[in-house]
């Protein structure tokens, strides 16, 4: 069967050369917070956070206040937060009605000296119809990249923490692209405000500035033509993504049907886009062995025990858990064989959020697109993909891999997975209802 996606993309990337020792793999979140704290107090160029959210929780204040830190010790500093312009204004999913953290931006912005201004990007009108989910913290010359927003279990403030991948990249050259396209491509944009002043425009009134954000954004792309078309050497590509078959989902599939020993996958939300599955299945036919790893229903950040109170948010799990079943029932005799291995990952009440992709021994992608036909068509993503074709990076790559599988257990058979009669009575009730009026479809594509 012949593969949907020209082999093109790849050797046409532009990437710029990077050396083993620029490149640290940090284990844990709670590592990941030090360091983020330890740069930002270190600064003297620049600071650019990007992220979903900002978090009013005891993480997110220990960060701000880090970043008025820095901006009060040395003025010169060029400091801006980046994030989604709805998610920050609005209250946690499931939660009482609140204010969102634009009102805890504006109540620090009047409590500080220091200046620390935080953008919102409206992606979208509708935040059910695309976010801000571009990944990336710009520190001088270092991009640390993490799929991880800022919060107390996305930095392991006080016992429980989400799980996600942390990399560290010392690249001047990698840096200045990641900064020029968030202070070009996005702060300068008519459709962003700061969140941390009053009187915030209503999304309303900037539908028109929106429109012509996403529109020039599904042509953006991060500035390579300091980098090289050389492949001889370990280096990495920044690579931008928004909208239908947009150039980031085409490097994806790309390297998955590149894949000609060993590839791995990695996401929280087992929901993948029929592009991603039909290249998955072509590998499996050529004899690609394959590894996705996935949360446990009970690992997702949507979970909510039996024994609390049924919110249509707990669905989501159970969806997964589903959309996952179905899979593995359709892929049993791979799995028999030994050539298709699906990992479930638990450590008590902590969650799961890893994303990415290892492919044979060459690529390796760092990104925090879900895989999923929301993160393929609706959400702004970004990836790093890191090409080694020498393995100078072969040792930290088995390394965090080996940490990613010390709390997995292998799925043996389909039937191992729980289905409908096995859940909790009210999430059972709510998935019949969404069943027999044939919106589930339409859920997967927006989840």
């Amino acid at each position: 069967m012949p593969s949907l996606f020209k082999r093109s993309l790849l050797p046409k990337l532009r990437s710029f050369p990077l050396t083993a020792e620029a490149v640290t793999i940090l284990d844990g979140a709670a590592e990941f917070r030090r360091c983020l704290l330890e740069k930002i107090a270190q600064a003297t160029q620049r600071i650019y956070i990007v992220a979903l959210y900002l978090q009013e929780d005891e993480a997110g204040q220990e960060i701000l206040d880090a970043l008025h830190a820095a901006k009060a010790a040395r003025p010169e500093l060029d400091i801006a937060v980046v994030v989604d312009w709805l998610r920050a204004q609005r209250g946690l999913i499931g939660a009482k009605k609140q204010p969102g953290n634009s009102a805890w931006y504006q109540q620090q912005t009047r409590t500080h000296a220091s200046e620390v201004p935080i953008y919102g990007v409206p992606v979208q009108t509708r935040e059910l119809f695309g976010v801000l989910h571009l990944k990336g913290f710009v520190i001088d010359d270092c991009v640390l990249y993490s799929g991880a927003s800022l919060n107390n279990v996305y930095l392991h403030k006080f016992d429980k923490y989400r799980y996600d991948r942390y990399h560290l990249l010392r690249n001047a050259a990698l840096a200045d692209s990641m900064h020029h396209l968030v202070q070009h491509g996005l702060i300068a944009s008519r459709a962003v405000h700061r969140l941390d002043l009053p009187n915030l425009p209503s999304t309303r009134s900037l539908r028109k500035d929106i429109g012509d954000l996403r529109s020039r954004l599904k042509y953006a792309a991060y500035d390579t033509t300091a980098g090289s078309l050389d492949k001889n050497g370990l280096s990495v590509s920044p690579l931008l993504g928004v909208g239908k078959n947009n150039p980031l989902s085409k490097v994806i599939g790309e390297l998955i049907a590149s894949s000609r020993k060993q590839l791995t996958i990695c996401t929280p939300y087992f929901n993948l886009p029929l592009a991603v599955t039909r290249e998955i299945n072509r590998a499996l036919a050529r004899g690609v062995r394959i590894d996705i790893i996935v949360g446990d229903k009970t690992a997702n950040d949507f979970y909510i025990p039996p024994s609390e109170p049924f919110k249509i948010i707990a669905a989501l799990p159970y969806l997964y858990e589903i959309s996952l079943r179905r899979f593995a029932k359709r892929h049993q005799r791979y799995i028999d064989s030994g050539q298709l291995n699906l990992h479930l990952w638990r450590d008590g009440d902590n969650t799961y959020h890893l994303k990415g992709m290892w492919v044979d021994e060459r690529y390796t992608l760092l990104t925090g697109n879900n895989l999923n036909p929301r993160a393929f068509r609706l959400d702004l993503e970004n990836a790093l993909l890191l090409d080694d074709p020498k393995g100078e990076l072969s040792g930290p790559r088995q390394a965090e891999l080996e940490q990613i599988y010390r709390h997995t257990q292998r799925i043996e058979r389909y039937l191992d997975l729980e289905t409908l009669p096995d859940y909790p009575a009210a999430v059972a009730k709510f998935l019949k209802r969404v069943s027999r009026v044939r919106i589930e479809r339409l859920l997967y594509r927006i989840l």
